[in-house]
């Protein structure tokens, strides 16, 4: 594993014979993504305070919950979560950082928001929730949630509850608490772009829902929420079904799941968009050394980098056969699922993080909402100091340089080094491509006939929680102030990428006529 980042220079004596040319300027348009297609997740048990997944590192400040087993998944040993008071979405660090993003969707859900119950009304917040109900949402802490997506440009997706105590007796869900919450949503000037009905529905009674549910009940619950979704919330984008833990196994023999299959045989073709979520493994939390968990020395590998991928063709396998022509929306992914491993919050995981965006990109996929923004070791940002991780930097350079348009950057010559392609943002007829060096130990190369600029993201370990940007280290200036992003100018002919890094190359004056 290469220590430090290499400069073309010191590579120069070492390099290998080019293996292939690419042409950014006949890279045909394959398609388009959404403006904010690189999206994020803050929790609903963020928002109201909660028990969420215990990090392995540092403790948060000892806060007593209300109960020791408040609102936390169903069939989880209660010592793998740790109590969070909520957010402080005015933090000025967090709304700079999450503002440098945007435009984005900001999705506010998870398997707490399926049994929160909403407290529209000006009184003192309940103490105890309801009957039926595992938490309370108090008006400032929506309201905050809204003024919070205004302020950084990030049109909210949420979910509703779902749990017994949103049901009449006939055990029928009821649109209560939903109007509720999208009429006081629309009382403090904001607005819900997209919503699924529930969070999860293939882990429905992991997720607070009745006891015995299964497609036909969750097809029934449809019958009455889409029909109330339409009139009620006319522009908002229905996304469904949000299943996860399929196309690969992810979930412990013993535990049921509803098959995403019989829910669209249930259901029939009725949502605005097919939404579904991705974890390449669950993290040792949960996976107690199963196979369902992975390894920091797989963290490169082929294998691991394509989960995304066969996740993918096997939902939009679903979409096409059930809701054909629908667009495809990922929800909410991580390294992890149950919060992450330990190096999920280092630069090792940043290879997953832009694969998965560049490959999701290709295949049509129009929002990936990343699981967190700020919670637990998978945050892009440390859930104490807000300070950036690694995904976070590689977000913003993605950001800066990745526009809407996708393109095909052809084949790649070798497996280990992944290429992507768009068209530069905001630079007629530009191209940025992205090239993932995975080989731990051996410099790649292409031949480029354009000049070009490159951001190379590289670490001194591949566990560090730091990154370097051509070599710098990225970190926020005085007053929370980001670094330039800055690229280092690259002339026709070979460009070398060192072991172990990720590249960005800008190249402005591709004249593909793609990108015009």
């Amino acid at each position: 594993m290469l220590a430090t980042f290499l400069s073309t220079a010191n590579l120069a004596a070492q390099e290998p014979k080019p293996q292939a040319t690419i042409h950014p300027s006949t890279m045909p348009r394959t398609g388009t993504i959404d403006e904010r297609f690189q999206s994020y997740n803050v929790e609903m048990v963020e928002v109201t305070g909660g028990r969420f997944w215990k990090p392995y590192g540092a403790q948060l400040k000892p806060q007593a919950p209300p109960s020791p087993a408040a609102n936390q998944p169903a069939g989880i040993s209660p010592s793998l979560f740790e109590y969070r008071p909520p957010i402080d979405l005015t933090n000025p660090r967090l709304r700079k950082l999450a503002a440098a993003l945007g435009p984005a969707y900001l999705r506010v859900s998870g398997t707490w928001q399926n049994s929160t119950y909403f407290q529209d009304s000006d009184d003192p917040p309940l103490q105890t929730p309801p009957q039926g109900f595992n938490s309370v949402l108090t008006r400032p802490e929506w309201k905050g949630v809204v003024d919070f997506s205004h302020a950084v440009d990030a049109k909210i997706i949420t979910s509703f509850a779902i749990s017994p105590g949103t049901r009449d007796a006939a055990g029928v869900w009821t649109s209560d608490q939903a109007s509720h919450l999208l009429t006081y949503t629309r009382s403090v000037g904001g607005s819900i772009a997209a919503a699924e009905f529930m969070n999860e529905p293939t882990f429905a009674m992991m997720g607070g829902a009745p006891k015995g549910y299964d497609a036909g009940a969750y097809a029934r619950d449809l019958a009455v929420f889409i029909p109330f979704a339409h009139k009620a919330a006319p522009d908002m984008t229905v996304l469904g079904p949000g299943s996860v833990g399929e196309g690969i196994p992810l979930a412990p023999g013993p535990m049921p799941i509803i098959k995403t299959e019989d829910i669209l045989q249930a259901t029939g073709p009725v949502f605005d968009a097919f939404s579904y979520h991705f974890y390449g493994a669950v993290s040792s939390r949960c996976s107690m050394g199963t196979s369902i968990g992975t390894t920091p020395e797989a963290a490169l590998s082929g294998e691991w980098l394509s989960r995304t991928g066969t996740v993918e063709a096997f939902y939009s396998d679903l979409r096409d056969r059930f809701v054909p022509g629908k667009p495809m929306w990922l929800t909410e992914t991580g390294q992890a699922a149950c919060g992450g491993d330990r190096w999920a919050s280092t630069f090792i995981d940043t290879f997953r993080y832009l694969n998965q965006l560049g490959l999701l990109a290709q295949r049509g996929v129009q929002v990936v909402a990343h699981n967190t923004l700020s919670a637990s070791d998978y945050g892009l940002l440390d859930e104490n100091t807000y300070a950036p991780r690694p995904d976070y930097w590689a977000a913003l350079v993605w950001h800066r340089l990745m526009g809407t348009i996708v393109l095909n950057p052809g084949a790649s010559p070798d497996p280990r080094l992944k290429l992507y392609a768009h068209c530069l943002r905001d630079v007629p007829g530009g191209v940025a491509l992205l090239a993932i060096n995975t080989d731990r130990s051996a410099a790649l190369t292409l031949r480029i006939p354009t000049a070009s600029e490159r951001y190379s993201l590289t670490a001194t370990s591949l566990l560090d929680t730091t990154v370097q940007l051509n070599g710098v280290e990225l970190k926020l200036g005085p007053d929370d102030t980001l670094p330039p992003l800055t690229g280092t100018p690259v002339p026709i002919g070979s460009v070398i990428f060192a072991p172990a890094s990720i590249n960005f190359l800008s190249i402005p004056k591709a004249n593909n006529a793609a990108c015009r």
